[in-house]
């Protein structure tokens, strides 16, 4: 598929799902390190868990880089206990509120003023961030225009057949970003309603007749009126 019918494709998937879902107001979250926090704390981990663990977290005064480095990691990782892997994602939060006082003492308008590419390789570096995290720091707590890729982005992309050759993270994440204007207002909705469609329609067995993806755009195939190939069952 050549670059400019990729494009229009990931514009119409783009186009139906907000017409379907509306905007999604995500990332919730009351401050950009409640942001940070709950990207880690989200790492394989329902986001009803990790809400309870950042109530935990907020109701204790810690949601700040200051109260994680001096509280003991062991009461941290009780008070974040429901999201799972908690002495891990413990050490997480430790070591990213750690480089980010030694590193930016605590000033993320410092830390979101980096060089974007620059930023993400330095989060990449900290103990416990890996792509995925980075690059829900960059976009949801910094408004950073960087593509977040999860399982269920990659779900929906695989089942439409316009997956990369290569499936890396970065194969992926460069699939939106080489064929989408750069802007983080942009991104942030379609990752969400992305997220929307694989929780509810495109699940591990799909609800395909209910899809707004179906019909299959005439973009994708040059046919009005065909099915996704996910959905040519249906």
């Amino acid at each position: 598929m050549d670059n400019q019918k990729l494009k229009s494709v990931l514009e119409e998937i783009y186009h139906r799902l907000f017409t379907r879902y509306g905007p999604q107001h995500w990332w919730p979250a009351r401050t950009p390190f409640e942001v940070i926090t709950g990207a880690i704390l989200t790492q394989s981990a329902a986001w009803v868990n990790v809400e309870k663990a950042i109530a935990n977290l907020q109701d204790a005064g810690l949601l700040s880089p200051d109260a994680l480095r001096r509280i003991p990691e062991a009461e941290l990782a009780r008070l974040i206990y429901s999201c799972g892997y908690f002495n891990a994602k413990a050490r997480k939060l430790k070591a990213f509120s750690g480089w980010l006082g030694d590193k930016y003492g605590d000033n993320l308008d410092r830390l979101f003023a980096q060089d974007t590419n620059n930023l993400r390789d330095q989060l990449l570096a900290v103990h416990g961030i890996g792509e995925e995290t980075a690059d829900s720091i960059l976009l949801y707590a910094g408004n950073k225009p960087v593509f977040v890729i999860d399982a269920y982005t990659r779900r929906i992309i695989d089942r439409l057949e316009i997956a990369p050759a290569r499936q890396r993270y970065v194969d992926y994440r460069t699939l939106f970003m080489s064929h989408l204007p750069a802007d983080a207002d942009l991104f942030n909705e379609y990752h969400a309603l992305l997220v929307r469609l694989a929780k509810e329609i495109c699940r591990k067995q799909p609800i395909c007749e209910e899809c707004c993806l179906n019909p299959r755009p005439e973009t994708l195939d040059g046919r009005a009126n065909g099915r996704f190939p996910c959905a040519r069952q249906g």
